[in-house]
Order: C-alpha cells, then sequence, then structure tokens
C-alpha cells in the first residue's frame, strides 16, 4: 500500500512528474491546439459572423484576450488581498497566552 502525502508534498509530486512527462516533447508544440482554440474564442466573440477584415478581427481578439486577462488579474489580486486580511483577522482574535 502506498503512503498518503498531502498539501504540498503531493504538489512538489505532481510538479516533478508533469516535468519528467514533458522533457521529451516541446510544450508550444504540445500546447499549439488548445492555445488557438483559447484565440479563436475571442475572435469568435468579437465578429462572429466573419464580417471583419482578418487583421481587424485578429487586432480586436488579441485586445479582448488581454481585457480578458486584466480581469483574472483583478480578480486574482482581490482573491489575496481578501485571504489575507482573514489571515490578519483570525491572528487579531486569537486568544492571547497569559503571562506571569
Amino acid at each position: 500500500m502506498r503512503a498518503r502525502i498531502g498539501g504540498f508534498a503531493q504538489k512538489r509530486a505532481g510538479r516533478a512528474a508533469a516535468i519528467a512527462n514533458g522533457t521529451p516533447y516541446d510544450p508550444r508544440e504540445t500546447t499549439k491546439a488548445g492555445t488557438a482554440a483559447f484565440l479563436q474564442k475571442f475572435a469568435d466573440e468579437i465578429d462572429p459572423d466573419h464580417l471583419l477584415p482578418d487583421t481587424e478581427r485578429q487586432r480586436l481578439a488579441e485586445a479582448a484576450r488581454r481585457e480578458h486577462m486584466a480581469k483574472l488579474a483583478l480578480a486574482s489580486s482581490r482573491a489575496r488581498s481578501a485571504r489575507k486580511a482573514r489571515s490578519v483577522k483570525q491572528v487579531d482574535e486569537s486568544p492571547k497566552a497569559e503571562t506571569g
């Protein structure tokens, strides 16, 4: 029976396995189809009927992608701030050890 690992150790073990499995492959090649589909999603949202010229469509799709990433970054920042505030509040509310 395998020993159970959790948390940090499990995360590190998974990362090591992913690196080992991916070593012989170029990551740009293995993710090319996914990246293209991700970018195509923005192009289709901007111009679903393909009425714009390709250069304009790609320019607007890239702007939409940047907007999406900026919103994700903002949400991440807010989540980190909220998590930090909860952590500080928990420390402040913890019972103090009496000395003496």
